[in-house]
């Protein structure tokens, strides 16, 4: 790790009620890890008996919805504004569900389940290759396993029987 200001190489140093935390020497300053920020959404229909996945361009698995957080910009609009540029759906209605920490891509998840408005939803032919209603069994058989993605699908279906 190097530092953000400077370009020095950090090391760990103890800070009181912190822990270890990256120090650089040459600014005398900690510097505490930035990452990005991103929302990811399970989307069901109207009825609550079918679940909205897509394929990325070039890969073969199923996924959820998300994007990325934009500077200045609430989590809340991004997940409406993600999921109907991927789309060209409205979200009729959404809730807050958890975070996670997505390590490969270094980003904070913050998972929504919406309610999507009724209609065929048209894929982002720049970043979609697929997007396929499944029953809520098929949705689990597709998401991959032991990912945040399927984490995220199991509580949002967990919540969705308590409604």
């Amino acid at each position: 790790m190097y530092c953000n200001e400077c370009g020095e190489k950090l090391s760990l140093m103890f800070k009181r009620d912190e822990g270890l935390v990256p120090y650089c020497k040459n600014c005398n300053e900690y510097r505490f890890p930035r990452f990005a920020s991103a929302v990811s959404m399970v989307v069901t229909n109207r009825s609550k008996d079918k679940i909205l996945l897509a394929k990325h361009i070039g890969n073969d698995d199923y996924i959820l919805f998300a994007g990325y957080i934009k500077k200045g910009e609430t989590a809340e609009k991004a997940v409406t504004r993600e999921f109907k540029e991927e789309t060209k759906l409205d979200t009729v209605k959404f809730k807050y569900m958890g975070s996670r920490y997505h390590e490969p891509k270094n980003v904070l998840m913050l998972n929504f389940l919406i309610m999507a408005e009724d209609g065929e939803p048209v894929p982002d032919e720049n970043e979609l290759s697929e997007v396929k209603w499944f029953t809520v069994e098929e949705a689990l058989e597709a998401i991959r396993k032991d990912s945040t993605a399927e984490t995220f699908l199991k509580n949002a279906l967990a919540e969705i029987k308590k409604l």
